[in-house]
């Protein structure tokens, strides 16, 4: 059987209304509205299959016209969807934005009620699924099914966590010891380890602290800094210097992606840090939260012309 990286996450319906001019509230203002389909290990997954890595994709959606075109849109760009949970007369998740001229969001709504659904015995029935996969790729959005894969399925394939934010992640606290891979911000990473991280000296506490959990790899995003890396035997930071910047959104998205797509070709970790970077690098060059030119040669391209600083500790 062909090897292949297992995501599990949610996959969201994304709805912009854009005012075009002097927003008014409780009016009919003109403007535009756009579609987009989005949710971390939504577009995570994407990035790694523009990027050429085999990727399964588990997700949740409703039978309504919303989820049927996640799913197709999905396939139409090599995800393998086909063990998703659809549910019968649900609602797929959706977010509902209103933006005014400016682009400053005013109001929203959220339906997601739908994902409490993904249970565990839904989880226990993709067990093959979990346990072949080379590796699986998790965000802390349902801390109870992350529990319970973190700790029913450890050491039956290599877990990577995003761990999205800080209050999400210190709910699985004790379970991150059984990951593979760990990619915190600073700011999740402080809230783990109990100390700030202001000089190199408590980034490198930090990569000790994770290490010594049992986490293989630890990345830990800098956001201007560049990112730390700590793989037992090499230690480090590393950032390019001559980035553009026009929409930060879906950057850790595709760095994710890059880490894993480095696992399945076995860079070296510099290397591997290097495509994560170029990769987030290249997503938020464009406007939409994943690039429509992304793909391994644009990413190897961006390798060579980025300014790279690096620091071996």
């Amino acid at each position: 059987m062909e090897s292949y990286v297992l995501v599990l996450g949610v996959s969201v319906y994304d709805i912009f209304g854009f005012a075009d001019q002097n927003y008014r509230e409780k009016d009919s203002n003109p403007g535009r509205v756009g579609v987009s389909f989005g949710g971390v290990c939504r577009n995570i997954a994407e990035n790694m299959a523009r990027v050429g890595v085999n990727t399964k994709f588990i997700t949740i959606v409703g039978d309504d016209e919303k989820g049927k075109s996640l799913l197709q849109d999905a396939k139409s760009k090599n995800l393998d969807v086909n063990d998703s949970l659809v549910i019968e007369g649900g609602s797929t998740p959706t977010y509902m934005a209103i933006l005014d001229e400016h682009g400053e969001m005013q109001s929203a709504i959220v339906d997601m009620k739908i994902t409490d659904l993904m249970t565990t015995e839904f989880v226990d029935s993709k067990a093959d699924i979990i346990e072949n996969a080379e590796y699986m790729v998790l965000d802390v959005d349902n801390p109870v099914i992350l529990n319970h894969i973190l700790g029913k399925y450890a050491g039956k394939t290599k877990f990577i966590v995003d761990s999205v934010s800080a209050s999400k992640v210190v709910k699985v606290k004790g379970l991150i010891k059984n990951l593979h891979t760990f990619k915190p911000n600073r700011h999740e990473a402080e809230v783990l380890c109990g100390f700030p991280i202001v000089c190199k000296d408590d980034i490198r506490k930090a990569g000790s602290y994770f290490r010594g959990l049992g986490i293989e790899n630890v990345f830990i995003s800098l956001d201007e800094d560049g990112i730390y890396y700590n793989s037992g035997d090499k230690e480090g930071i590393v950032k390019a210097t001559n980035v553009s910047v026009v929409n930060v959104t879906g950057a850790g998205d595709s760095c994710v992606a890059g880490l894993v797509h480095s696992y399945v070709n076995k860079y070296d970790v510099v290397k591997t840090v290097k495509y994560a970077i170029a990769m987030s690098a290249i997503t938020i060059s464009h406007t939409q939260t994943i690039h429509p030119g992304m793909g391994c040669d644009m990413v190897d391209e961006y390798m060579n012309t980025l300014e790279w600083q690096e620091v071996e500790f």
